[in-house]
């Protein structure tokens, strides 16, 4: 199957970034999002995420004008449902997910693909709830997806080959590279990430180090580009917890328990970069640890 046309739910920093990187590779791309603000602040986004690659050379300037040019937003999800491929990019709760799916299978063409970007939610329950598993696919970018090579594309129980050759061949004309994951809770990068950050909040919460000195211990002593903590709240506290329930519930070890203190965090709202606190105070010049 030829794909021309890839539809995104859900303008946050993983669906502009899809966004970004499909029009740039000659998709043209229809971006909704419920909210007109976050589509105008999405559109902003990707124009200055782009200027950045023009000034380093990365990409021309005609090359930008043509990436933006294909790039069109709508506030109704059923417009999406004339594109050939559709990736759901919206918050990482199962609810959401399939309410979203549900409401679009009227208005799917016959050929439409199906994908997640869910970095842990089961594929096959998804597609089950839709009237195409056999179209259907997880499609697992990494934050953030302009600078991250990996996409994790994860097969339900019912995708056929089809589906993954289509999907596996617009990675590549991304010049990305796919990982082929099977279906079961987090895949593979936040099966083993995720637990790896929830053993930093431990450490945290059981006083064996400070929020500077995990970090640092890591980064010097790993050599991680970034460490544990300064991580979950790049990619969210909230998005972190979720996982480790997933995680939980769907493997029922102990050894996937989320640490009390990353609830308590997100109940306190501390949910990381995104809401200027978390483990780190982002409010001032530079961020100053929470703890």
């Amino acid at each position: 199957m030829d794909i021309k046309t890839v539809g995104i739910v859900g303008a946050g920093q993983m669906g502009n970034g899809i966004a970004h990187v499909m029009s740039l590779a000659g998709y043209d791309v229809l971006l909704n999002d419920v909210s007109g603000d976050a589509l105008d602040a999405a559109v902003a986004t990707i124009d200055r995420n782009l200027e950045r690659q023009v000034s380093r050379d990365k990409i021309s300037a005609d090359e930008k004008a043509a990436a933006m040019a294909r790039i069109k937003t709508t506030p109704t999800l059923t417009d999406l449902g004339r594109t050939d491929l559709i990736i759901e990019a919206a918050t990482e709760r199962e609810t959401v997910k399939q309410a979203i799916f549900e409401d679009l299978l009227p208005h799917l063409q016959p050929h439409t693909i199906l994908t997640s970007n869910t970095s842990s939610i089961s594929i096959t329950r998804l597609a089950s709830r839709t009237d195409r598993p056999e179209k259907f696919m997880g499609f697992h970018f990494m934050n953030p997806v302009p600078v991250m090579q990996l996409v994790e594309l994860i097969r339900g129980i019912a995708t056929d080959a089809e589906t993954f050759d289509a999907c596996r061949a617009v990675v590549d004309k991304l010049g990305k590279t796919a990982a082929t994951a099977e279906d079961f809770p987090a895949f593979i990068v936040n099966r083993i990430l995720m637990p790896m950050i929830n053993e930093a909040v431990y450490t945290l919460y059981e006083g064996v180090g400070s929020v500077q000195s995990i970090d640092s211990s890591m980064k010097l002593g790993a050599n991680h580009p970034m460490g544990p903590l300064e991580l979950a709240d790049f990619i969210g506290l909230d998005t972190c917890l979720a996982i480790m329930n997933v995680l939980h519930d769907g493997l029922a070890d102990t050894k996937y328990r989320p640490c009390p203190l990353l609830t308590k965090y997100v109940e306190a709202g501390w949910l990381g970069r995104k809401s200027e606190r978390g483990f780190y105070d982002y409010r001032g010049d530079v961020p100053v640890p929470t703890r």
